[in-house]
């Protein structure tokens, strides 16, 4: 959600804090981490050590979100923080590249030179170094005053996030040590406070609000917009209960407050965006306005002012959003545009030349809204400049009915992706919109066009954080996708893929951002393959159960060969007991 790692930035977050602080704010020297081993001690041996430090207007501070590896310390083997400090020492020297995420590209949004000094010298913020633990039992500590002072850190770490310049989501595919569940980004993304911690860091009021997502030592990009809103507080999962409504509301404050900001000092386009978005990020019944709410809500001077707006979030968009039907059909009917194409949203995760209907499903609205754009003739067959169409950008099976209805295209690939509708109902829809899709008959071996890749690609490759996707793949497997199918991918994604291998070449393949090893690997890629690339445990092991094979790609890389190049080691046992 902004660019501003792209670009100079001052050190000190300038900004008015929301959340109060009831504990000081202990950091640790970048520096000083990356000269630690082993398992991370806890506070009360750094404090002592005089390795913390209390945070200062000035200090460059990088927020680390993670899960806790164990009951009682939160990397009982250290392996979080070996992955971290390789991390670190990627992001310093210039050797890791942290850029957009695929779907994103190509935005151009890069981490800055002066983003990767500003870290060496700056400091971090970790719960383990910062927080008072009790089960860290330290001599002559009254353990009351610990849980006290633990207690108050807790309640402060809303405004710890405020406070850190840089928001990192440290999310490697590791077993916990007790439950054996394996801890990855599908079950960060699935953890209330965690949602909790990156609302607060992406609705704060700081000139940038970006938030770094790492995979392994060679894999970080920057988080997809839309996940955050996907991923509502309401909603996540917590250990406590009743820590629910009490986190819940300080999601409200953050996005209130965030709005209140948008409205004094704009832009207007984002007040009027997340004003519209409001009851649906926190889970509360649609609401609908009146001719006079909605002018006044959104700041326009008259009903036909609202019409002919051509602002990137203009009032239809809006109604589209808030889920006001009624409205929707007013707007129209006084001319509005029901086919404006959307310009300038990319940052919040609406591509550029997508249509007032796309943006409708993407953003989850119900059938009835989809069915009234339809009425007042959206097109139902429009496609973006990159050749995706409404059946593509499909989130569930009420609004597959209604663009069936409708007599949209489900079938066909269009250039330049050339990426079937149900490759894109693999990555965004849920496995009963599969279902019903695979029952109208979508291939799910398409003729490869374009970027080349099948539907079982598409859940690898795009999927990252979805707790669905291996039961998608399970419905296309059984709805005969193939699972040794090669990518072949043709004109200019073809010639993208093979600049991208010879950049891989000069440079060393496991040196490349992700974008850069996905393009290089492409040509002959097998799902296999596509999902060891990315290093998911679970699509690797339903893959091979549906018999996938040990096939290597164009370049010769076989799956463990790509699972290594991204730091996936632990892939190797179970790919190379299936090689042949």
């Amino acid at each position: 959600m902004g660019n501003g790692l792209c670009a100079s930035k001052a050190d000190v977050v300038d900004f008015t804090p929301v959340h109060e602080s009831f504990f000081p704010m202990y950091v640790v020297k970048v520096s000083d981490f990356l000269e630690m081993e082993g398992v991370p001690e806890p506070h009360s041996v750094l404090l002592s050590g005089g390795l913390l430090h209390q945070w200062s207007p000035g200090m460059f501070v990088l927020f680390v979100s993670h899960q806790w590896l164990g009951a009682t310390h939160p990397d009982p083997h250290g392996q979080q923080a070996a992955i971290l400090r390789h991390t670190l020492h990627g992001i310093i020297s210039g050797s890791l590249h942290v850029e957009e995420d695929l779907i994103s590209m190509p935005m151009g949004k890069e981490m800055s030179p002066q983003t990767r000094k500003q870290i060496a010298s700056g400091y971090l913020f970790l719960d383990w170094f910062a927080i008072p633990q009790i089960t860290a039992r330290q001599a002559g500590v009254n353990e009351d005053v610990t849980r006290t002072d633990a207690a108050l850190a807790v309640k402060s770490i809303p405004s710890y996030v405020e406070l850190c310049n840089l928001f990192v989501a440290l999310v490697p595919e590791l077993l916990h040590t007790d439950t054996k569940v394996l801890c990855n980004y599908t079950s960060w993304l699935s953890r209330g406070w965690c949602r909790a911690e990156w609302w607060c860091h992406l609705l704060s009021n700081k000139a940038d609000s970006s938030v770094i997502v790492v995979y392994s030592p060679r894999e970080a990009e920057f988080m997809f917009p839309l996940n955050w809103q996907q991923h509502l507080v309401r909603e996540g999962n917590f250990t406590v209960e009743s820590d629910r409504e009490t986190v819940v509301k300080l999601g409200e404050v953050a996005l209130d407050s965030k709005i209140q900001h948008l409205a004094a000092a704009g832009p207007l386009s984002l007040y009027r965006y997340y004003l519209a978005h409001r009851p649906k990020l926190l889970g509360q019944q649609k609401q609908t306005f009146e001719v006079d709410d909605l002018l006044e809500m959104f700041r326009y001077e008259s009903l036909q002012d609202a019409v002919n707006d051509e602002s990137s979030v203009n009032a239809l968009l809006c109604a589209i959003f808030a889920g006001d039907v009624r409205m929707v059909k007013l707007l129209v009917e006084h001319k509005a545009d029901v086919n404006r194409r959307l310009m300038g949203l990319n940052s919040l995760g609406y591509s550029d030349t997508q249509t007032m209907l796309m943006a409708a499903i993407k953003s989850h609205q119900d059938p009835e809204m989809l069915s009234a754009l339809i009425e007042l003739r959206a097109d139902v067959q429009a496609t973006t400049r990159v050749g995706l169409g409404c059946a593509y950008l499909v989130r569930a099976p009420g609004q597959l009915k209604v663009l069936i209805e409708a007599k949209a295209d489900l079938h066909t690939s269009h250039l330049p992706m050339g990426l079937s509708p149900l490759c894109g109902a693999a990555v965004w829809s849920c496995p009963e919109t599969v279902a019903e899709m695979l029952h109208a008959r979508c291939d799910p071996n398409p003729k490869p066009t374009g970027a080349g890749y099948f539907p079982l690609h598409a859940v690898a490759l795009l999927s990252r954080g979805r707790a669905c996707a291996v039961d998608v793949a399970r419905v296309l497997l059984e709805g005969r996708a193939d699972p040794n199918a090669r990518s072949l991918p043709e004109s200019k994604l073809l010639f993208a893929a093979r600049l991208a291998g010879m950049y891989s070449k000069i440079f060393g393949f496991a040196s490349c951002s992700i974008a850069t090893k996905t393009l290089a690997s492409l040509p002959g890629l097998t799902p296999l393959g596509a999902a060891a690339l990315v290093g998911d445990d679970a699509l690797c092991r339903t893959y091979l159960g549906y018999g996938a094979e040990n096939i290597a790609n164009d370049r010769g890389d076989l799956p463990e060969d790509l699972a290594l190049a991204n730091a996936h080691d632990r892939l190797l046992p179970m790919l190379s007991t299936f090689a042949v």
